[in-house]
């Protein structure tokens, strides 16, 4: 068994998101790295503050490009 088969299934849900979640996280930035508005991801002022957080933390830990 490999170590994918023993993870659970990711959430689609941005709240449960963690700034580790790279592929995730990118579909809410454009290819030069800014964050899309929320007048397109169509998130939640909330959902959208979080993944904004996560995307900064991600790219301050150098995850995210």
């Amino acid at each position: 068994m490999s170590q994918d088969e023993n993870q659970p299934a990711k959430s689609r849900n941005p709240e449960n998101y963690t700034f580790l979640d790279k592929e995730a996280l990118s579909k809410y930035t454009t290819d030069t790295g800014k964050i899309i508005p929320i007048k397109y991801t169509g998130l939640t002022p909330m959902q959208q503050r979080k993944v904004s957080k996560l995307i900064k933390t991600a790219r301050h830990m150098q995850l995210v490009d």
